[in-house]
């Protein structure tokens, strides 16, 4: 039943899209003797996976584009060398679960990431340490192994290029990515 939902959102989203990419113009008046010149159709682009996608009125909205939806908030972030999820975060990570649980074909990468600060062996193991606490709680909170992947990008993914705390602040952190939605 699911899988129908979806792909009638995904058609009216679709069809959605169409409509407002048609122009208004009106379309060149002919002769008489001459057959009416019919616009060549367009074809819907569908919508990319994770990128928001505007809702038809009257539509639902998928909670993983409502930026209303707890499910819109997909950052983790820590103190200076911890790896443990903050009670602030739990929410979210609870959040994140729940639909991994009640959506089996859904899938995420938890991709955990370091400030600047330490040598490339340590941040990359920290990171992975971080990932690894956040995929653990997502699993005891209902989630399948298999539905999520914990990876390290150490330093390499900064989200602030600052070299002070408030920069470092926004590094030290572990980003769920959904890589399928159901």
């Amino acid at each position: 039943m699911r899988i129908r939902q979806a792909l009638t959102c995904v058609t009216v989203l679709s069809f959605a899209a169409l409509l407002g990419a048609c122009g208004t113009t009106k379309p060149a008046a002919t002769a008489p003797d001459q057959p009416s010149a019919q616009p060549s159709p367009q074809k819907a682009v569908p919508p990319q996976p994770g990128k928001p996608v505007a809702a038809a009125p009257g539509a639902k909205m998928h909670p993983l584009d409502d930026p209303n939806s707890a499910l819109s908030k997909c950052s983790v972030y820590y103190e200076f060398d911890k790896s443990d999820v903050a009670s602030e975060y739990r929410g979210l990570v609870e959040a994140h679960a729940r639909y991994l649980r009640d959506n089996a074909n859904a899938r995420v990468t938890v991709e955990g990431n370091c400030d600047e600060r330490g040598s490339r062996e340590y941040n990359v193991a920290l990171g992975q340490r971080r990932a690894e606490g956040v995929k653990k709680a997502m699993q005891l909170l209902g989630a399948r192994d298999q539905q999520i992947e914990a990876v390290s990008f150490g330093e390499e993914k900064p989200k602030s290029n600052g070299h002070d705390e408030a920069a470092w602040s926004q590094n030290r952190r572990s980003d769920i990515n959904y890589t399928r939605r159901p």
